[in-house]
């Protein structure tokens, strides 16, 4: 299936590695060029490397307020168009309601929520029809997650920032996506996983939960993001796609 992505361009946020990352490979493997960016300078210009001549890596820090339009100039710059943007950032820490932090609370803020913000309203502002905006979020905006408490209060409030933008958006013909990864074979739920003292039983556990039976590995969930961002999903915004195995209960 061709889905219509060669020589479109995507800025995608937290693609050194995880998510971001299989999101930006699925999306250059079907001809898109990405910018990709991370705070790390070393390790974003390594993965851009990787992806090929047509990614551009950029360290930038999601909670910095000039971030968005260093990013979105940057593409422009580089590739002479947007067609859209994947919205990835890094776990906020782990704790129970009674341990994090007004600190931890603030920084997760000003990263994970309010950094998002600021590049999807910068975004929405330059895109025109058939662009796209997409949130990588977690299955905590359904039910959440144990051990897990800061990620629990920020990622059901922009999946309702990003409903809000796809009503918004819809008229001018941009989409608003967002993703919501479970149990990923990804670096971080491995650390999460080690928190119990015993990853491998708690692997097991989890695997037992999902009727797959098995966590999802970075590449399907790329591909599945890249299908998403692409002309080929034309037809869907506004909505919140669980990649999970068929771990969350319901509909």
């Amino acid at each position: 299936m061709d889905l219509g992505l060669k020589d479109r361009v995507y800025v995608v946020t937290g693609a050194s590695r995880g998510l971001g990352n299989a999101a930006a490979t699925a999306l250059a493997a079907d001809g898109a060029k990405v910018l990709i960016t991370g705070r790390d300078e070393k390790s974003i210009t390594a993965a851009a490397a990787a992806l090929g001549p047509d990614a551009l890596g950029v360290a930038a820090d999601n909670g910095d307020p000039t971030a968005a339009r260093t990013l979105l100039n940057a593409a422009r710059e580089r590739f002479g168009r947007l067609d859209g943007v994947l919205i990835s950032v890094g776990g906020p820490p782990p704790g129970s309601a009674a341990d994090n932090t007004d600190e931890q609370w603030q920084s997760a803020f000003e990263s994970v929520f309010l950094g998002a913000v600021r590049l999807a309203r910068a975004a929405a502002a330059e895109l025109g029809e058939g662009g796209v905006i997409g949130f990588v979020l977690s299955g905590s905006v359904h039910e959440p997650i144990p051990g897990l408490t800061v990620s629990n209060g920020l990622r059901p409030g922009l999946a309702g920032f990003a409903k809000s933008l796809a009503n918004d958006l819809g008229p001018r013909g941009i989409r608003v996506i967002g993703l919501l990864p479970s149990r990923i074979d990804t670096d971080r739920v491995r650390e999460l996983d080690a928190l119990s003292g015993d990853a491998d039983a708690a692997r097991t556990a989890s695997e037992a939960r999902i009727p797959l039976r098995r966590y999802g590995t970075p590449e399907e969930f790329g591909k599945t993001a890249a299908f998403l961002l692409s002309p080929a999903a034309s037809y869907l915004t506004g909505i919140m796609l669980p990649v999970d195995g068929g771990a969350r209960h319901g509909f």
